[in-house]
């Protein structure tokens, strides 16, 4: 297929309401698939929608008093990035840490993979793990708790 086809199948399809085409000649096969932002736009605003009516019905209700009994039994060692919890540095070795075990300020407690990457988290306080909160390969979220500290 030429390029001045090719340009009139791009052009006749971002300016029509087709999201794809595709076309098989001898030649061989194109397929033109039309990426716009409105698609994006329903996504993000449907997720934020629900939180924030999601949110305030249960922190007004039964966590709040909740959330201060947490607290006061021990921090939190939380995740400072998207992506997947390791308690090793690699498969067959053996956890960072485990529970009951004494911690330092600075000291590695697990690794967390994002795009890649492995990136050892530390301990931002001294203390005893006294609860491990995320499952080994398990995705996280920026700020979820991993570990409880005492």
């Amino acid at each position: 297929m030429d390029l001045r086809k090719l340009k009139t199948l791009i052009d006749l399809v971002s300016d029509s309401n087709i999201s794809e085409l595709e076309i098989t000649e001898a030649e061989g096969k194109v397929r033109i698939v039309k990426g716009g932002v409105a698609a994006p736009q329903a996504y993000a605003s449907a997720p934020l929608a629900a939180p924030t009516t999601a949110a305030p019905a249960p922190l007004a209700s039964a966590p709040a008093p909740a959330e201060p009994a947490a607290e006061a039994a021990g921090r939190f060692i939380k995740s400072p990035m998207v992506g997947t919890f390791y308690r090793s540095a690699s498969p067959g070795a053996k956890p960072f840490v485990d529970l009951g075990d004494a911690v330092k300020e600075g000291e590695p407690v697990c690794i967390i993979e994002a795009m890649k990457i492995m990136n050892e988290i530390e301990s931002d306080a001294d203390g005893k793990i006294v609860r491990i909160l995320c499952e080994n390969g398990q995705p996280v979220e920026f700020g979820q708790p991993l570990f409880q500290v005492e």
